[in-house]
């Protein structure tokens, strides 16, 4: 027959084998008409209908044709493409061996090696006759030899959702079923679906005959019946491989009943080989096991042909040589190198309850009990056993218990703050129903709310015995959350936050049936199944999705129809170009997994297809007519054909690859025979050892940016790697249908089996190497030097049966797309990552190697008296008990530790270090861990928290710290969620102690429930461990109810939309910004139509709809957005939230719950520093929701109302302060405010490191407190400016921040009051160091920048000192603030910051005030015209410092009285300053200068600048109206509140003054005394209030002596403290060697002087301590007065 060109590339041309009879030529359009009748043909009778037996044929067939027809380009090609003599074009008989052998090693002829697969006919040649002969018209017959139609029903594919019938078994088979003894094809059709998308039946199974058009079978093995069950089971088929559309089957299309034949168990078995195992109609959840196990093969019969088949599919991984190691062979199945997937023939899948029954006659049946797998969706073993608990914890929270359903949030309570009093009362207003006004009354703190519920309802009821006061609630008012009854009032964290801000609080008083309980479960949600899978489909996935272009059954009728057009039709080129693309979309939707035995296939293929065919092939070629019978007797198929042959490797090559990717998706399929051998692993002697294949799914990408790849393989337990990691040879890619990386190296641990511990984890690392030649980087900014990690994987070696790993195995390895990228982009759909699959290869042994947990005798109990060791013995020991972590210990003291175990129960917190003291975990040893483990005490909960770090992966020791941590509360939970969601990742397997425990408590706090599932949320980003999460999500989602789930979705989608408009509004230009957000917000307004939502922030805050006037954007680099919200409560306030797109907030988010933890660390013993902690969530990858904090502004922005160097001024913050509380009581609480909660941040930002502080990242509200914000830098990783740190001072604390701690310029006691605050709150924190060091290596594998590895706590160890005593702590920290108070570094970079910012200066918005010192903005039609102004006179004033401040008097029109005005110098600069902005172009009349010679706060320079500036306003009043009746000018002179106080005026000079009587003697000073090992220690803390002869402030310094001293050797003396009267010191005088009884007698003379460079030192005082006096046992801390003591 003629070759036929076409579009594929075929040569038109007439060269036919000698034997050929037809030399009839076709030209290209008779071809291609023919070719589509045939097509025609196909379709028309593929759509056949019999009625007697209901089936319906899918209505794609049409759709399936055009797919032929389409041109899909593909890089395989025919060599009939190249150039070189093609197979056509050669007479093979007219070549000699020589011209032969030489052209078959031509690889453009594509030799291929010795065929694996049998090229023996599976069938013999009668039966092939029939089954490649018979037409296409002979459909609808039924096959001779069979009985009639059956009356059994089949079920639908999906039966859970479909289908309603059930019959003997839960599969929908029936026990009794026919035995059919024909030798012609059977099919069985699925309803809908093309007839070659089918499954292998079960021996023993009904099977429903239909006319089909045959194709050739493949060489398959029986375990091919439990192929596509385990292909739908994975989880990424049922993501990935099928659209709900393609597949979606309607109920209409259930199959007929058909009669059942008797005898069914009469089939011998394998007398079922002889039906089609490709027409089995899928049934779900179904498990087949194999009929015999592999030693049993050479006693099968030989003339059976499947027999041979069976042993011939055997034999090549029998032939294989074994390997040795060290001169052994390796016991088990050896690991070969990977020439095509050895899949094992018989691997039993072991379910529980259902196992194979055979009878005496050797047949088999189907399993009498259902599968526990029947009501989930078949997949994953480990997750249906997952599913199964969580279904079992469900049931312990049913939705009836009030306690665990309560439907609405709970205020979180945390310590009482240390209320000191007559602030001990706070006033309560409470709405009532009924009440028009709310009922207010003063109640205690310590109250609990259920009193004040009972104060509420006597304004109600006149008995309350009537009333059931455990019935009502108290509400917050703007928020959906209610007090809790039975704690006092002052715990909750809203009634602290009304008193930190002073506001009022406001309640109401409901009942329960009256509270909003949406988010409580119902009884359908009891209900309801567990389903992992049904609710993720609304999460939008951080990965990318490997989308096919049809579903796998599709592609699968796709293949099938071509193989069947490939063997009927003459011109065969066409058909195996199709059958190839056919092939390689099957592959494409398998992860782009190409295995060996495919590639070779299809090499055999294109070369069979190019070779001479034999006459009796030629018979067989289609001729569109005829029947049964007239095809039969055209003769038989060549059983030699390497055509047939080629095409029937192929297709088993194609279900290898299929059994594997389904058993890639299985947590236990095991490789032990059906006898059950097992071997416990601490009896195995073998070493570890696998074969790392390939890395398919190579992107294009990489072929470019890489030249070489490698992988890391090492083996690791408890985060520490068990032996050095071994590193494959470095490969490049390879292309056949996808690039791939291609290794097959075995790798060889030389560690046994048996030393394994049970959590051993493999992980293998890949790296790239950079192609030094490619024009393009994966980042340009690189240097492109060394390897650079494209991702990791990682594989327990046990699985969660406690199975070893065996078989083949495909790892999926999840990568950024970064490579994709332009380099300083983002992505607009944000992070994606993508995966390749690696494929590995373990032995299979004969047996399954099991790893059994040791005995432990519980009856034993060892415990020893610390006290019996000897005293050094007992010393070391203490030493390290009292360490406070394990990272900073030794071997030697590990070793020791462990020995002395035993004597340390009676410190239980130190179970942790004895745990990481372990000399390892090897079975033989587990025995003495796990009976240690019984006898110790429980742990506190925040201590067992550190048994959950990746130091710990044993499950005995992590459960059982669970079982301790369980005591924890629910709010103390809430703030710990991060580091639990992490140890999530430290978890060998997902059913764990752990995710119960956070289920639990999820189901029983909706808080935990809603921030949990952000969290996790959060957390599928991560590469390694996003599917885990994924399941945990699934769980959290299925088990939470309706309500709770339909609430979280929709904050989803409220993100989503959100986030949409801040990408707009980032990548509009800066003038088009506005319109883009305020069009873009309507989209989010129209989400707010269809329901209310709660925030992802705060659930308990419920937002009814924007209020789109009021959002805005911020001017920074990432153009957050301020969105602001309507509350939904008509009680509440408006919600104004941050939203940020291009930044990573988990960092922030790990800063503020740092600094959260430490708040409430310092409320637990008394301390309020009054800490500003405001929420942040991150939602997604590099973008989140931040709450604002109202009236607040940033240092910069407050500085530059002072000029580009207010940085370098003193009074900006004093006088912002001031503005906003112009009483002196408000003036002075909020300074207060100011003095504790910069304590606060000092020490915070100081001990977690957080760097890049400048003045537009740290905030002040206006009541005073101070706080930071914008965490991107910490742990000490400071942002750089140039080549030197940005972050030089240990911690922000500049002048203008001491000028309002001291009120003033000069040191005072408050700054003493802030030192020792920063010193109490630092040594408070040091004794938490444990805890801190474990929340942040809990959060090492969460993936932030600057903190990924222990070597980044190290920051935090030695920031918090913790080997040193509080007082040199004390010492050591205000040395710190001494250096950050006097660094011009951190001025410098807030000018350097004000340099920047120069683009947002001018004047202020409309909103803000216009000048610094005056609250708003004044305007002449207001407060009347200026007719005469004049600088009246000037006043000396001391508060706080020295100056001298202008009456400026001023008559306005229709005054009769002038009124006064009080300016300072600065003040009137400030007016100059600004008119010169608005008016450049206008002469403005000159001011004064401000630089004066000498001193300039003296009476004479206030003399001579009264004249000036009396010059300056009558030029100024002068000048044009523009100018002098501007809204600035009359708002500088309009009165405040400062200037209408009349004690201003009259306030005389020396009322701030110090003048001293001569002589006299003042003052006191603080000492801490104590003694310990010898040695005594005097610190000298602080003194106030010197007193001077001549007012002057003195240098003083501290000089003491040890009396008696007649040789003066005991004085110690401090540095000198310049120019202060409230010095401090918190320096060390220490005298060594003194015993407590020779201290007894004597005294401690210290004297305080004056140190003077041009005169003597002056006394300014002193005191004299007997010693006798104190208890020397402790510390003693005390203010001393100062006397006229002798100073020595």
């Amino acid at each position: 027959m003629a070759q036929i060109s076409s579009n594929n590339g075929f040569k038109k041309c007439s060269s036919s084998p000698p034997e050929s009879t037809r030399t009839k030529d076709v030209d290209k359009e008779e071809a291609l008409q023919m070719e589509a009748e045939a097509l025609a043909k196909l379709q028309k009778d593929r759509q056949v209908t019999d009625n007697q037996r209901g089936f319906e044929l899918s209505s794609s067939t049409g759709q399936k044709a055009q797919v032929y027809n389409k041109q899909d380009y593909d890089l395989m090609v025919f060599p009939e493409s190249d150039t070189q003599k093609r197979a056509v074009d050669i007479d093979v008989e007219k070549l000699t061996q020589a011209e032969l052998e030489k052209l078959l090693l031509d690889d453009s002829f594509e030799t291929r090696k010795t065929p694996i697969l049998p090229v023996t006919p599976v069938l013999n040649p009668a039966l092939s006759a029939q089954l490649y002969l018979r037409p296409a018209v002979q459909r609808g017959q039924w096959p001779p030899g069979l009985s009639g139609p059956s009356s059994y029903t089949l079920p639908s594919i999906y039966q859970s959702t479909y289908s309603t019938k059930q019959t003997a078994f839960q599969n929908g088979f029936n026990p009794r079923m026919p035995t059919f003894a024909s030798t012609e094809p059977i099919y069985l059709r699925l309803p809908g679906q093309s007839p070659y998308f089918s499954y292998p039946l079960a021996p023993a199974t009904p099977f429903h005959p239909q006319g089909s058009l045959p194709i050739y079978r493949p060489v398959i093995s029986p375990d091919m019946a439990k192929l596509f069950d385990k292909i739908a089971s994975t989880s990424e088929f049922l993501k990935n491989g099928k659209a709900r559309t393609d597949l979606e089957i309607n109920s209409k299309t259930t199959i007929n009943n058909l009669q059942v034949s008797p005898k069914s168990e009469d089939i011998s078995k394998f007398d079922w080989l002889d039906l089609d195992p490709l027409s089995k109609p899928k049934v779900d959840n179904v498990e087949v096991e194999d009929h015999e196990e592999e030693k049993n093969v050479p006693d099968l019969l030989a003339d059976d042909p499947w027999d041979a088949v069976l042993l011939e599919e055997r034999s090549p991984a029998s032939c294989h040589l074994d390997r040795k190691v060290n001169g052994k062979s390796l016991s088990g199945a050896t690991v070969t190198r990977s020439q095509s997937l050895n899949i094992r023939t018989t691997q039993p899948t072991k379910v529980q309850s259902q196992i194979y029954q055979k009878d005496p006659n050797g047949t088999s049946t189907l399993p009498t009990e259902s599968s526990l797998l029947q009501e989930i969706e078949v997949q994953n073993e480990e997750v249906a056993a997952f599913c199964q608990s969580i279904t079992k914890l469900k049931t312990n929270f049913p939705y009836t218990n009030h306690c665990t359903n309560r439907g609405y949030l709970l205020s979180p309570v945390t310590v009482q703050r240390n209320i000191c009093g007559e602030n001990a009362s706070v006033k309560v207003s409470i709405e009532i129903e009924g009440f028009q006004l709310p009922v207010t009354f003063t109640c205690d703190v310590s109250s609990t709310v259920e009193i004040i519920i009972m104060q509420a309802l006597c304004w109600v009821h006149d008995d309350l015995n009537q009333v059931d006061v455990g019935s009502y609630v108290l509400k917050v008012c703007g928020q959906e959350e209610v007090l809790q009854n039975n704690h006092c009032l002052g715990s909750h964290e809203h009634i602290q936050n009304c008193r930190k801000w002073d506001t009022e609080i406001k309640l109401q008083l409901l009942t329960f049936s009256a509270m909003c309980q949406n988010l409580a479960r119902t009884a359908e949600d009891d209900e309801t199944p567990v389903d992992l899978n049904k609710h993720l489909h609304q999460i939008e996935k951080p990965y990318k999705e490997v989308m096919t272009r049809h579903p796998v059954e599709e592609l699968l009728d796709l293949y099938h129809n071509q193989v069947e057009l490939a063997l009927q039709i003459e011109n065969q080129h066409r058909a195996v170009d199709q059958v190839i693309k056919a092939v390689r979309k099957i592959c494409g939707a398998l992860d782009g997994v190409e295995t060996l035995a495919i590639t070779e296939s299809v090499k055999k293929l294109k070369r069979a297809v190019n070779l001479p065919r034999s006459r009796s092939a030629e018979a067989t070629s289609l001729s569109g007519g005829g029947d049964i019978n007239r095809s039969s007797s055209r003769g038989s198929l060549n059983p030699e054909n390497p055509f047939q042959v080629s095409m029937d490797q192929l297709t088993a090559a194609i279900y290898d690859l299929l059994r594997l990717h389904a058993n890639s998706g299985r947590g236990s399929v095991h490789c032990a025979q059906s006898n059950g051998n097992i071997k416990e692993a601490w009896t195995t002697t073998e070493q570890l050892q696998f074969t790392i294949f390939a890395a398919h799914g190579i992107s294009s990408n990489w072929v470019s940016n890489y030249e070489k790849y490698y992988l890391v393989c090492s083996l690791t337990y408890n985060g520490k790697d068990l032996f050095k990691p071994i590193q494959s040879k470095k490969v490049g890619t390879y292309k056949n249908f996808f690039y791939l990386i291609k290794w097959d190296e075995l790798i060889i641990f030389p560690i046994q089996i048996s030393q394994l511990p049970l959590e051993s984890l493999l992980h293998l690392t890949l790296f790239g190497i950079l192609n030094q030649s490619s024009g393009s980087s994966p980042d340009s900014n690189k240097q492109r030097k060394g390897p650079e990690a494209l991702g990791k994987v990682s594989l327990p070696l046990f699985d969660f049966k406690r199975f070893l790993t065996c078989g083949t195995k495909l790892l999926y390895l999840w990568t950024s797309s970064h490579t994709n990228l332009i380099p300083g982009t983002v992505p607009k759909k944000g992070y994606v990552m993508e995966r390749i699959v690696l494929q590995v290869d373990f032995p299979s042994p004969t047996f399954d190697i099991i790893y059994t947990a040791p005995q432990v005798d519980r009856s034993i109990i060892q415990q020893h008296n610390l006290e019996t060791l000897e005293s050094d013995v007992k010393g070391r020991l203490l030493d390290i008990l009292h360490r406070d972590s394990s990272l900073g210990l030794s071997k030697e003291d590990k070793a020791f530790l462990w020995e002395k175990r035993y004597y340390c129960l009676k410190h239980p917190n130190c179970l942790p270090k004895v745990l990481a003291s372990a000399p390892n975990w090897k079975w033989v040893n587990l025995a003495k861990t796990y009976s240690l483990l019984q006898q110790w005490p429980p742990l506190h909960p925040l201590t067992a928290l550190e048994l959950l770090d990746s130091k710990f992966a044993d499950q005995e020791v992590r459960s059982l710290a669970v079982t301790w941590i369980e005591a924890i509360s629910d709010d103390e939970l809430t703030d710990l969620l991060p580091q639990f969601v992490q140890a999530l990742k430290y978890e060998i397997y997902l059913n764990s102690s752990l995710v119960h425990f956070l289920l639990s408590r999820a189901l029983g706090n909706i808080q935990i429930a809603h921030h949990l599932y952000w969290l996790l949320k959060d957390a599928l980003h991560d590469a390694q461990f996003g599917a885990r999460y994924e399941h945990v999500l699934g769980a959290l989602l299925s088990v939470g109810g309706k309500g709770l789930r339909e609430e979280l979705l929709k904050q989803t989608k409220l993100v989503q939309l959100l986030g949409g408009v801040a990408e707009k509004v980032r990548q509009a230009s800066g003038s088009a910004r506005q319109v883009v957000l305020q069009r873009s917000m309507e989209r989010v307004q129209s989400f707010f139509l269809r329901s209310k939502c709660r925030l992802p922030l705060n659930p308990s805050l419920v937002a009814k709809e924007l209020n789109i006037k009021s959002c805005s954007f911020f001017s920074s680099n990432a153009v957050p957005l301020k969105v602001t919200m309507v509350n939904a409560d008509p009680m509440g306030e408006e919600i104004n939230v941050m939203f940020k797109v291009g930044e990573d907030l988990r960092q922030d988010m790990l800063a503020l719950q740092m600094i959260k933890i430490m708040d409430k660390i310092w409320l637990k013993e008394g301390l309020d520093l009054r800490m500003v902690i405001f929420k942040c969530l991150s939602t997604g990858r590099d973008r989140g929701m931040v709450e604002l904090v109202p009236a607040s502004d940033t240092l910069r922005k407050i500085q530059v109302e002072y000029g580009v160097t207010g940085s370098f001024k003193d009074k900006p913050l004093a006088e912002w302060l001031r503005k906003y509380n112009p009483s002196e009581e408000e003036y002075e609480k909020a300074s207060e405010n100011f003095i504790y909660s910069c304590a606060g941040c000092c020490v915070a930002t100081y001990v977690l490191g957080i760097c890049d502080r400048h003045n537009d990242n740290i905030m002040l509200r206006s009541t005073g407190h101070m706080f930071h914000i914008d965490f991107g830098k910490f742990l000490g990783h400071a942002q750089m400016f140039g080549s030197f740190k940005r972050d030089r001072a240990p911690f922000v604390l500049t002048s203008d921040m001491a000028y309002v701690i001291n009120g003033g310029e000069k040191p005072t006691i408050r700054f003493q009051l802030f030192v020792d605050l920063c010193c109490q709150a630092y040594n408070l924190i040091r004794k938490q160091t444990n805890l801190f060091l474990n929340l942040l290596s809990l959060m090492i594998p969460s993936g932030l920048p600057e903190l990924t590895s222990t070597q980044d706590l190290k920051y935090v160890r030695d920031a918090l000192q913790p080997q040193t005593t509080d007082a040199e702590a004390t010492i050591f920290f205000t040395r710190l603030i001494e250096s950050s108070l006097g660094s011009i570094a951190t001025k410098f970079n807030f000018f350097i910051h004000n340099l920047a910012q120069l683009r947002f200066s001018g004047l202020p918005s409309n909103d803000e005030p216009i000048l610094s010192f005056s609250p708003k903005t004044y305007s002449f039609r207001q407060d009347g015209r200026i007719k005469e102004v004049s600088v009246f006179t000037y006043h000396k004033k001391y508060n706080p410092d020295k100056h001298y401040i202008y009456v400026v008097r001023i008559l306005r029109d229709g005054q009769l009285e002038p009124s006064f005005v009080f300016r300072t110098f600065d003040e009137f600069q400030e007016l100059h300053n600004k008119l010169s902005i608005i008016f450049p172009l206008w002469k403005l009349p000159g001011f004064p200068n401000r630089m004066v010679l000498g001193r300039t706060h003296v009476k004479d320079v206030a003399a001579k600048r009264k004249i000036e500036l009396n010059n300056y306003l009558q030029s100024l009043m002068s000048a044009s109206t523009d100018v002098a009746e501007c809204d600035l000018v009359c708002t500088f002179f309009h009165p405040l509140l400062r200037d209408e106080k009349a004690e201003g005026i009259a306030r005389s000079a020396d009322a701030g003054s110090f003048s001293p009587a001569q002589g006299q003697i003042g003052g006191a000073v603080k000492l801490s005394i104590s003694y310990r090992n010898g040695t005594l220690f005097i610190m000298v803390m602080h003194i106030k209030d010197l007193v001077t002869e001549d007012g002057a402030d003195p240098n003083p310094y501290v000089k003491t002596y040890l009396l008696p001293d007649t040789h003066k050797t005991s004085k110690r003396k401090t540095k000198i403290s310049r120019k202060t009267r409230n010095p401090t010191f918190n320096e060390m005088l220490v005298y060594s060697g003194y015993s407590k009884e020779s201290l007894r007698q004597r005294e401690l003379q210290l004297s305080v002087l004056s140190a003077e460079s041009l005169r003597e030192n002056f006394f300014l005082g002193g005191i004299t301590l007997p010693l006798k006096d104190f208890n020397l046992s402790k510390e003693t801390v005390k203010w001393y007065q100062l006397t006229a003591a002798t100073c020595l």
